[in-house]
This record gives C-alpha cells, sequence and structure tokens, in this order.
C-alpha cells in the first residue's frame, strides 16, 4: 500500500518548471473562449520558467500544492492592490492544473493562503477574477466571499468585467 501525500508550501526556484507547466494547463483550460486567442497565447508565452524563476525569488508570496511530488496547483499573494479596498490581503491568482479540480483541494489551497495573509498581519483578503470565469466566481461565492466592486480589463481590444470578492 502505497500513501499519497499532498502538501501546501513555499515555492522554491526548482519548482519553477513545474509551475509554468501548471500555469499553462489552468491558463488554457479556464480562459480559453473567454479571453481573445492571441492575448492568450501571449500571456502563457510570457509565463514562461525564467519568469516563474524571477518570480518564486520575488517579494511575492507563493504557494505550490504539492500532489505526490507534482505540482497540482499554486497560489500567489501579497498586499491588497486596490485602495479603494480595505482588506488588506489580495490573493493574486489562485490556479489547479484541470484533472486536480473539484476534489477540495482548491479549498485546501485558498485557505492556506488566507491564513498565510493573515499570519503575516493582514486584514481580510480580496481576489478578482473574470465574470465569465464562472467556475472561478462560483467557487469564491461557495468559499463565502462576496462581490462588492467591479473592474474592467481589456486584452486584444476585447474588455471584460472582473469582480472583486472579499472575506473579513
Amino acid at each position: 500500500m502505497s500513501t499519497l501525500t499532498i502538501d501546501i508550501r513555499h515555492a522554491e526556484p526548482q519548482d519553477a518548471e513545474a509551475i509554468a507547466g501548471t500555469h499553462r494547463a489552468a491558463w488554457s483550460h479556464a480562459y480559453a473562449g473567454i479571453l481573445p486567442y492571441k492575448a492568450l497565447r501571449h500571456m502563457l508565452e510570457r509565463r514562461n520558467i525564467g519568469w516563474w524563476e524571477r518570480a518564486v525569488r520575488g517579494s511575492t508570496s507563493i504557494l505550490v500544492l504539492d500532489v505526490g511530488g507534482t505540482v497540482a496547483g499554486y497560489a500567489t499573494l501579497g498586499l491588497n492592490r486596490a485602495r479603494s479596498l480595505p482588506q488588506e490581503g489580495e490573493i493574486y491568482e489562485l490556479y489547479l492544473k484541470p484533472e486536480f479540480q473539484g476534489v477540495g483541494l482548491g479549498k485546501r489551497l485558498f485557505n492556506e493562503a488566507r491564513q498565510l495573509l493573515e499570519s503575516l498581519g493582514c486584514k481580510g483578503v480580496v481576489v478578482w477574477c473574470l465574470e465569465d470565469n464562472h467556475s472561478a466566481t462560483e467557487f469564491y461565492r461557495f468559499q463565502g466571499g462576496r462581490d462588492v466592486a467591479e473592474g474592467h480589463e481589456t486584452f486584444d481590444g476585447k474588455t471584460l468585467k472582473k469582480l472583486a470578492f472579499v472575506w473579513s
């Protein structure tokens, strides 16, 4: 009998290649049909291994969801960038490879990210996501988030609405 380990830990430089692969799989799955193809392709190409190596060494906290030695997901987090919202912490990204979604791992990663922000002294958390990313908006609502603000982002001339979900 073997045991499958599930661990959430801080990313290390040697995780860059695996995070890049997770990013590519998760974003391709989440944004195909929402973002214009050219914009999505550009974002995927930009977030290559070198980009993730620099990110891991940078000031943003990056957590990885390690399932049996495979980086199945990641979260990036830090201080809230939206001055109009009173929450002090922000989860910038939270993504899982499609094959690891729907079994509670995203909730575990999300809760760990919130706990880390709280341990750093942040009061409240905000997460922004595109309104058309229905699986993400449902996930954040199911986690108790309230959408309290909206904004817009433009990708190759296509303007999309984004929502801010908050937790006290």
